[in-house]
């Protein structure tokens, strides 16, 4: 779906832990690509731990080879950890320019939302030219 949201037989799982660019921010695209790539020929196994506000499954995904796919998007810098959801667990993995370089969502996990806005009011100031 896209760099921290999975699906498993047909059910949305958000993954644990971590925060991923959306799809329409920078590296978003990037972000949903590894996941896919992590993924492909694997059987991912779901370990549910919440519901989230918008109602999707949350869960500690591991890979059929045994790697935490939370850690691997972590490791390549494509998300960062999210210490109020994971305690932490994943902040040592990030790579050293994550979190300027995925700045959206640094910014999500900071309350600072009018930076969202700020991006997609450019964004869409861009396509109506």
């Amino acid at each position: 779906m896209d760099g921290d949201t999975i699906k498993i037989q047909k059910k949305q799982i958000r993954l644990f832990g971590i925060d991923a660019p959306e799809m329409n921010h920078p590296f978003g695209k990037r972000a949903k690509w590894a996941m896919f790539e992590l993924c492909k020929n694997q059987v991912v196994t779901a370990e549910i731990t919440a519901t989230d506000a918008y109602g999707r499954v949350v869960a500690k995904c591991t890979l059929s080879d045994g790697r935490d796919l939370s850690a691997e998007l972590v490791k390549q810098g494509l998300a960062l950890d999210w210490p109020k959801f994971s305690g932490g667990i994943y902040r040592a993995l990030e790579t050293p320019d994550a979190r300027k370089k995925l700045w959206l969502a640094d910014a999500r996990q900071k309350g600072r939302m009018h930076l969202w806005e700020q991006f997609d009011a450019r964004e869409r100031a861009k396509a109506a030219r």
